[in-house]
């Protein structure tokens, strides 16, 4: 079969998905013809990305978050507001998706979680198959268990998730562990897809040094708050800030980095903890490693705190609203790697995939 991915572009969670899926297919032999991009002005893509896709790549503007002035919580009115502005620029983004489909002429198109790939099925209503795929669909399944309260930011994010799945002929849910579809919703839940780096890094031993990723770099602060009353700690440091180098030292201690793919992966080995705003994709490749997990839900993001209870659920570690470490450092004795079963659910990906999207 030949597919096309929309992939959306925030954070790295959908992107490393997408590599994941691109190397299974392709090892089928299957073919993707091209891979959109969903992208804002606040994001760039990842280097490690555009390196590990061999093929043609499209970077489209696409609906994103808004962040407050301090680049830490969504703010959820300016996102709404900032959005219906910018629809023509989106019904651009269509159009040139519909020109790209129409001339690959794909089997199917999978979307991983970008409002481009549904507004495309609602608008244009392509003859192809769209299947939908990401960890936010398991909030469908009528066994997730939500956060207590915030109705409205429930009401809101389900029906984020029916627009990115509009028209899809499967909607696949990762999960951090087996549970029983649901087709006549159309549902069906799927292991991580994990990246061969990450099963086939070595586990080393753990050495003193925590690694840190933020999705906005705002909370930056708060770690700089922590390391300068624990300058033994040391801390490396993933984030997206545009203006700063590849790597910027602080000092001895702290380290901040750009996203890089096996940088991160080999440091995730060998940390102490991980701590993280609540991104699926990394909480999976920590459990994998045997990492214990400190995650902080990005404010006024419901779908980390959703993955969040999820994760915890799932023996990942705990969460807190604050970036600080004396929590990890307290949860540290109490944790236990969630072990085989979980490890076993991930190496059923290939298969599993294989099953739904052929």
């Amino acid at each position: 079969m030949k597919y096309i991915f929309i992939v959306q572009g925030e954070g790295r969670g959908h992107l490393t998905q997408a590599i994941s899926l691109f190397h299974i297919l392709k090892e089928q032999g299957h073919s993707i013809s091209h891979v959109i991009v969903g992208k804002s002005k606040r994001r760039q893509i990842p280097e490690f990305f555009l390196n590990q896709i061999s093929i043609p790549i499209t970077q489209l503007e696409s609906p994103n978050f808004v962040t407050d002035g301090k680049n830490k919580s969504v703010n959820i009115s300016a996102t709404l507001i900032t959005n219906f502005r910018k629809f023509r620029v989106f019904l651009t983004s269509i159009n040139q998706i519909d020109k790209i489909v129409k001339k690959d002429k794909p089997d199917a198109v999978i979307n991983f979680y970008d409002f481009l790939g549904g507004l495309y099925f609602l608008l244009k209503r392509p003859n192809v198959k769209h299947f939908a795929l990401a960890h936010q669909f398991l909030l469908n399944h009528s066994g997730f268990e939500f956060p207590k309260g915030r109705i409205y930011d429930k009401f809101s994010l389900l029906n984020g998730n029916r627009l990115a799945a509009y028209g899809a002929d499967k909607i696949l849910a990762l999960s951090f562990n087996k549970m029983e579809d649901e087709p006549k919703k159309r549902l069906y839940v799927v292991p991580p897809l994990l990246r061969e780096k990450v099963k086939t890094q070595e586990k080393t031993k753990a050495d003193d040094h925590f690694l840190v990723y933020m999705v906005n770099h705002g909370y930056s602060e708060e770690v700089m708050q922590f390391h300068e009353k624990n300058l033994e700690i040391p801390l490396h440091c993933f984030w997206d800030k545009r203006d700063e180098p590849e790597e910027l030292k602080i000092d001895d201690t702290l380290t901040f980095h750009q996203l890089h793919d096996e940088k991160f992966i080999q440091l995730m080995a060998s940390c102490s903890g991980y701590l993280t705003t609540a991104g699926f994709e990394s909480i999976c490749e920590a459990m994998y490693l045997g990492k214990p997990i400190l995650m902080v839900p990005v404010a006024g993001h419901y779908e980390q705190a959703c993955n969040a209870l999820d994760a915890t659920k799932a023996g990942a570690g705990v969460s807190s609203k604050n970036f600080d470490l004396e929590i990890l450092l307290d949860y540290l004795p109490k944790h236990k790697e969630v072990g085989k079963a979980f490890r076993d659910w991930c190496e059923k990906a290939s298969k599993e995939f294989t099953e739904k999207l052929t």
